[in-house]
């Protein structure tokens, strides 16, 4: 699992001025929730940009005033007009206690159906999950080893890992093998003659 460190700073202002000034030295203000507390901080953008820019999951250890807290992204609010992060909620992860997260999925092996000249559509990029944090995986994988022309993998398809449950409905379509029209095209030309 990945991990990014994140050196947290006191936020001592809470009004408007306060944060604007925090987001023009360049620290974006955050929230840490967990179970015993809330804490309110700050953390370099600079930092943040590993977290928050990539499509894989990462987990967060956050450093603040001398402690290190293991933590999850929870939410992202975004400046509507310079795309700039303005504000982050992280998840402190606790032992024992289950989490949902939305984690990538990834297709592994060479479907029989792209090698025929078929198109591969992945539908979901990401799956819902209810783990603890000892069980917490980075990534899910689905087999397309077996996907042929015009066939279509679902939820229940996932290579099972042990400890997670997957939220998502069961028959939701995940990743599928398009006939390319010129294929239709061939097969009917030939079912003509």
């Amino acid at each position: 699992m990945q991990t990014v460190e994140i050196n947290g700073h006191d936020r001592v202002a809470a009004s408007k001025v306060g944060l604007k000034k925090m987001r023009t030295d360049g620290m974006v203000p955050c929230v840490l929730y967990s179970k015993e507390e809330n804490v309110v901080f700050g953390a370099p953008a600079a930092e943040i940009k590993n977290i928050v820019y990539t499509p894989d999951f990462k987990v967060a250890d956050i450093k603040l005033n001398g402690t290190t807290h293991r933590c999850i992204l929870k939410d992202i609010q975004f400046d509507p007009i310079t795309d700039r992060v303005i504000h982050i909620d992280f998840l402190k992860l606790v032992k024992g206690s289950t989490i949902k997260v939305s984690i990538p999925l990834r297709a592994k092996g060479a479907a029989i159906g792209v090698k025929s000249g078929g198109k591969l559509l992945q539908k979901m990029k990401n799956i819902l999950i209810k783990t603890t944090p000892e069980k917490l995986v980075s990534e899910m994988f689905i087999d397309i080893s077996s996907l042929d022309l015009g066939q279509t993998m679902r939820i229940r398809d996932i290579i099972p890992v042990d400890g997670v449950e997957i939220l998502n409905p069961a028959a939701t379509p995940v990743i599928s093998v398009e006939i390319p029209r010129s294929l239709k095209t061939a097969e009917a030309e030939a079912a003509k003659k």
